[in-house]
């Protein structure tokens, strides 16, 4: 994962004028744990180790995916958007149309549990930095849902996992 995301920073960094010193690298990486890290608490933070590895891994799966966005925080943050009625250039996501619903429901995206964040953040390193190798056990997914919902793409994806109260599903490439 590591490879990718700083190919992706040194790339990208490079045309914009960013700094791609190892600093820079370095604060470009802990962003993207950050990214992954609220949305394993926002999205699975009751959940067991599996359960939250398996939104993380959703989101790793779509990063490497040519048909999402190419870092966490773009995968995260990804959904429609509208100008600030207040300022020029400004854009806000638009309520409850975002992929992750946490992200733009409204409500602050400040963590209310710091030692549970704390954690999710230190798994959210570990995976960014490659300092853990897993196992995929969403064999795939690039979607979830809760169990107690029911979105009409489910009927478009291959169901692979079931993990506590999350249905995992695979968008097959064709």
């Amino acid at each position: 994962m590591l490879k990718e995301l700083l190919t992706t920073f040194v790339i990208s960094a490079s045309a914009s004028g960013v700094d791609v010193t190892p600093q820079g690298a370095t604060q470009y990486l802990d962003k993207q744990a950050t990214c992954l890290a609220k949305n394993m608490y926002y999205e699975a933070r009751s959940q067991g180790l599996a359960g939250q590895l398996a939104v993380s891994l959703v989101v790793l799966n779509r990063v490497k995916d040519k048909r999402y966005p190419n870092t966490i925080c773009e995968v995260v943050h990804q959904g429609p958007t509208r100008e600030s009625w207040k300022k020029n250039g400004i854009f806000y996501p638009i309520k409850n149309r975002c992929q992750f619903s946490w992200y733009c429901d409204g409500k602050s995206d400040e963590p209310k549990e710091p030692t549970t964040y704390s954690q999710l953040y230190d798994m959210a390193l570990d995976l960014v930095y490659g300092d853990i190798t897993v196992v995929d056990i969403t064999e795939g997914a690039t979607h979830y849902h809760a169990d107690y919902v029911f979105p009409a793409w489910r009927k478009t994806k291959t169901k692979t996992i079931e993990i506590e109260d999350h249905i995992f599903y695979r968008w097959e490439k064709k």
